[in-house]
């Protein structure tokens, strides 16, 4: 019996850097610091990427859109998830849900999570509901608890849009 459906998971992490905007989820967050990254270092969506390409057997993020290539500098990373879920689409899979942790000590993420869960829901063409942010802490434990950075892990379920097309 061939399944209809796979479960991929991803994982990012960033450091912080000086004048550089915070950006999770394709939303701005305000806060004194951003991330660090070839691209707009979005470690939600690059955690995000990870599971769905992973869920499709596609390799990862760096595979896909490497940080050696001059096209993807400073890049909005919500065009790599919106060139990913074009490529299942391709393939014949859709997203089913996606469920998303961000680890930070700061800033505060709970006062954006709607704002996130909205533009990732559009760019993943699901419902709002069919899209889970959550944030958490390392109760100053590691590099995040010692606000250096900021982690990120996703899950996600892909099914296949025709289920009888292999």
């Amino acid at each position: 019996m061939k399944l209809n459906y796979r479960i991929g998971q991803g994982f990012d992490v960033h450091a912080f850097g000086e004048n550089r905007k915070l950006i999770l989820g394709g939303i701005e967050i305000p806060y004194d610091r951003g991330l660090v990254g070839h691209s707009d270092a979005d470690v939600l969506t690059h955690a995000l990427c990870d599971a769905l390409l992973g869920a499709a057997g596609l390799n990862d993020i760096g595979f896909h859109y490497p940080d050696t290539d001059p096209q993807y500098k400073n890049a909005d990373s919500t065009l790599f998830l919106s060139l990913t879920v074009g490529q299942l689409k391709r393939m014949g899979w859709a997203v089913g849900n996606v469920d998303i942790t961000v680890i930070a000590q700061e800033p505060k993420i709970a006062p954006h999570i709607a704002r996130i869960k909205s533009n990732l829901a559009r760019i993943l063409f699901v419902s709002e509901n069919e899209v889970s942010v959550k944030a958490t802490t390392t109760e100053w434990l590691g590099y995040v608890g010692r606000k250096e950075g900021i982690a990120a892990q996703a899950i996600t379920m892909i099914a296949r849009i025709h289920p009888y097309d292999g």
